[in-house]
């Protein structure tokens, strides 16, 4: 038994008023024990780019009813803008802080923690102590001595300076991070190391041969 059903979405119209480009026509085969119906089902498709998306204007009865205050958000609703704490923040936009002789050097573990947030340091021991390692391989001995200037500038009133220098390849430059007073590393040294990430040096180091 063969059934044509049309189905036609709001604003409804007749059927004889169906037109090519706003309805589509599809056939469905729906099994039904021994007998099977096949139904065409006419759809109307929306050509309103904007379609029924969106917000919409309120009803004229919704403004009597005065809906709006009974929802959340309404206009007496407090508002806060909560400030990140110094831990939410990035290790580049922290600020030393003055580290008491007393005070505990960070341990193995937590090094490598924070050795995730910065690019391209290395932890290394040396005579018992843990020490944060960065070297720079850049184009001459003119661009090392650009990088310290630009890596002095940028740490200029931390209070918290790393040692800088030249290895014996004079287009290499070495810096080295550590705490002398607690005798290995503090939350300082990786926040200057982070500092130091930010330093633009695509300029000083060699150019990468493209080859054709």
């Amino acid at each position: 038994m063969a059934t044509t059903t049309h189905l036609c979405f709001s604003p409804s119209i007749s059927v004889s008023s169906v037109s090519s480009h706003k309805y589509q026509k599809a056939n469905f085969l729906i099994p039904k024990t021994s007998q099977s119906r096949r139904i065409s089902t006419i759809i109307r498709c929306n050509t309103d780019p904007l379609g029924d998306f969106g917000a919409r204007d309120p009803f004229p009865e919704e403004i009597e009813s005065q809906f709006g205050s009974k929802v959340l958000g309404f206009s007496d609703t407090e508002h806060k803008i909560l400030i990140p704490t110094a831990s939410a923040l990035s290790l580049a936009q922290q600020e030393c802080t003055v580290i008491s002789p007393d005070q505990t050097p960070l341990s193995d573990y937590e090094a490598r923690q924070l050795l995730f947030k910065v690019v391209g340091w290395k932890l290394s021991r040396e005579d018992g102590l843990l020490k944060l390692q960065c070297t720079w391989k850049l184009r001459d001995f003119n661009c090392g001595v650009e990088l310290i200037n630009r890596i002095g500038k940028v740490l200029e009133g931390t209070g918290h300076l790393p040692t800088l220098h030249q290895l014996e390849q004079s287009n290499q430059v070495h810096a080295e991070l550590w705490t002398p007073s607690i005798g290995g590393l503090s939350m300082n040294d990786f926040i200057v190391a982070a500092k130091i990430d930010q330093i633009k040096t695509s300029d000083l180091v060699p150019r990468k041969r493209v080859w054709a």
